[in-house]
């Protein structure tokens, strides 16, 4: 199995969500400023999806499973990275974008049963205060989160700080039984290597 880290740097005032409250870390304590034998230590505040981040079902779904009621195991599998790097700013991701991007690698739907489904859009690599990165990201739409929960999908991860509206996570998040909840996993980076 091959691992690579696909998470987004934290920083002080690192661009996030404008709806949220901006990241702050201060040093409270360092060795340059307190001697060689202090501690070093950082005081954080971010809202909770600030950088790279997972979403629980209880993040939109009213009574929803939290962090802690979903068994790590359920954070892991295999995964198809869906590039749809030079996709348009507000641009929705549709059915067909997906279905396309994964036959041109040779991989059907019904293969994603149960695997992570990566959305490449690019703007993992535009991360920044800009107004297209805070306000014009691409999403995915609700017909395209639906057929993810109709091909059993384990979850679903996007280069952006949201995979959609409010509309999309519903459906993602409160997939009914049978099908379990499609995990999601927001504001990822993807190394160049991964398209190489």
């Amino acid at each position: 199995m091959r691992l690579l880290d696909l998470s987004q740097p934290l920083f002080d005032r690192c661009p996030n969500c404008p709806a949220h409250p901006p990241v702050r870390i201060d040093i409270i304590a360092s060795h340059a400023k307190d001697g060689p034998d202090a501690w070093h230590m950082e005081h954080l505040s971010f809202a909770s999806h600030t950088g790279s981040h997972v979403d629980a079902p209880l993040h939109k779904i009213q009574n929803g499973r939290s962090l802690d009621d979903i068994p790590l195991e359920r954070w892991t599998g295999s995964a198809y990275v869906v590039d749809l790097r030079g996709i348009a700013a507000n641009a929705s991701i549709t059915i067909e974008m997906i279905a396309a991007a994964l036959a041109s690698r040779g991989i059907s739907a019904d293969q994603i049963s149960d695997c992570w489904v990566l959305l490449a859009t690019g703007f993992g690599d535009k991360r920044a205060a800009t107004r297209e990165w805070l306000h014009e990201p691409p999403v995915l739409s609700t017909a395209a989160a639906q057929w993810l929960v109709a091909h059993r999908a384990r979850g679903v991860g996007i280069d952006h700080f949201s995979i959609g509206d409010a509309a999309a996570h519903a459906v993602l998040l409160g997939a009914a039984p049978p099908a379990p909840p499609v995990l999601i996993v927001e504001e990822l980076h993807f190394p160049a290597e991964i398209f190489a």
